[in-house]
């Protein structure tokens, strides 16, 4: 196998999205245009891979990280001027180079890797990724010659009538003899109404010089959707979605309704869990096996262990064991852990906690800056009064404690192990261990007292 390089242009800004997000920054199911793309790149046993940057240069930078080098486009002079950027990195090397947009998030690494091996396997100089499309206005026609090699790419407003009849269409993805793209590049011309160096030129160039051209058709004309402004931003979300949707299905989830269910592509989730309509599963999410994701919850960033279920519930950047029921109506707010055989119930806010196994909250309660023990059951109303205006303090709730309804525990405090704390009480100091805490002030009742105001009056 040839030495195989990558060219991703990714300079351009986007104007027509209309936005102060650079163009292959915009996430598709929550990722980055140009992360889609180099990833599935990644996947080609690629010895190097080059980044054009332009606008927003820093950003492109931060989001890829050191998967691959870059060269900066300062000034965007179109396509071929785009790649020759990348002359001091690869015009000496040896091999092929894959050039490809960043704003093609859909593209597949099987397809890709189709395009390079045929492109090896025919030597041919350059080959070009088409797709049929049903409606081809405003596409690059591929006219072929009698042998099936490209004959030459013609723009829409410069095809004839039968020309145009042409359903085959140019998707802007090319492979290249590496060699012979960077010789070619030094005589495109910007001799055109934008002034600017075009990358097909380079395979009018090679057909002059009587180089082998041909072209892979790809069978899904989605996969290559450029995405240049919002509506088409939406379009390749929905596929992609789709994509995603039926991934999980097909590995053994049940998906109620994929329309209105939204997972992105960094989400695991393991065989027999039901994901119920309206639900949004985000992030680095893991879910174990035989959960159930009730409609309209919303978990991001969680690690959810086996035979969970969740209902009506939002959850984010937590941990949540196995056989955990939460809901409807919980908020697991980031930095909690909770532990086997839990119940978070209805209108419970749990933030930044350990919630230890078998332990209870079930309703009406918030606990947060709290480590809750084993087998604690929290009555409906309780809180955690963790701030005193200037910082947070921590509540300990030891083993087999059980907290009475509209209980107020004030931080910093603890209750020890199999301790009781009565209803309605406002607990300020530490509790032992299987102690009885009460801390409210002694009912009185006052007879007659409505009798004896209205007689006053």
């Amino acid at each position: 196998m040839r030495n195989r390089y990558a060219i991703i242009l990714a300079a351009g800004q986007g104007t027509r999205m209309k936005s102060k997000l650079y163009k292959v920054l915009h996430p598709v199911c929550g990722k980055p245009m140009v992360q889609h793309v180099v990833e599935q790149v990644n996947q080609l046993q690629i010895e190097e891979i080059v980044t054009i940057i332009g606008h927003g240069a820093e950003q492109v930078q931060k989001q890829l990280g050191d998967v691959c080098q870059y060269a900066l486009q300062a000034e965007q002079l179109g396509t071929a001027h785009a790649v020759m950027q990348a002359e001091s990195v690869l015009a000496k090397q040896e091999g092929t180079t894959l050039v490809i947009c960043g704003d093609t998030p859909l593209i597949k690494a099987e397809t890709m890797e189709a395009l390079v091996t045929l492109h090896e396997e025919t030597g041919a100089k350059a080959t070009v990724l088409t797709a049929y499309a049903e409606n081809p206005d405003g596409y690059g026609r591929i006219i072929r010659n009698a042998n099936g090699l490209v004959e030459k790419i013609v723009e829409h407003k410069d095809a004839s009538e039968e020309e145009r009849a042409v359903k085959e269409i140019n998707t802007g993805t090319y492979c290249f003899d590496n060699q012979a793209l960077f010789q070619a590049l030094q005589q495109v011309s910007n001799d055109n109404v934008q002034n600017e160096y075009y990358l097909p030129d380079v395979i009018e160039i090679l057909k002059s010089a009587q180089e082998t051209v041909t072209a892979f058709q790809t069978k899904d004309f989605e996969e290559t959707l450029g995405v240049n402004d919002r509506l088409a931003l939406s379009q390749a979300e929905q596929i992609m979605r789709k994509r995603i949707n039926e991934t999980h299905m097909r590995n053994g989830v049940t998906i109620i309704d994929p329309a209105t269910t939204y997972i992105e592509s960094g989400v695991s989730i393991g065989q027999d869990t039901t994901i119920y309509p309206g639900v949004t599963i985000a992030g680095q999410t893991v879910i174990g096996e035989d959960c159930v994701i009730g409609p309209h919850s919303e978990i991001k960033d969680c690690e959810i262990g086996k035979g969970t279920h969740i209902h009506q519930s939002v959850a984010h950047s937590s941990s949540i064991g196995s056989n955990v029921n939460i809901g409807p109506f919980a908020h697991i707010r980031p930095q909690s852990e909770i532990h086997d055989s839990v119940k978070i119930g209805n209108f419970v806010e749990i933030k930044k906690t350990v919630f230890g196994a078998e332990s209870k909250a079930s309703h009406l309660s918030y606990i947060g800056d709290a480590e809750v023990g084993k087998g604690v059951n929290i009555g409906c109303g309780s809180i955690t009064v963790n701030y005193d205006g200037k910082k947070k303090h921590l509540t300990k709730i030891e083993d087999d404690v059980f907290i009475g309804c509209n209980s107020n525990l004030v931080a910093p405090v603890t209750v020890g192990k199999g301790a009781y704390v009565a209803a309605g009480s406002t607990i300020t100091e530490d509790v032992p261990g299987e102690a009885l805490s009460i801390a409210r002030a002694r009912q009185i009742n006052k007879e007659d007292y409505v009798k004896n105001l209205n007689s006053n009056n």
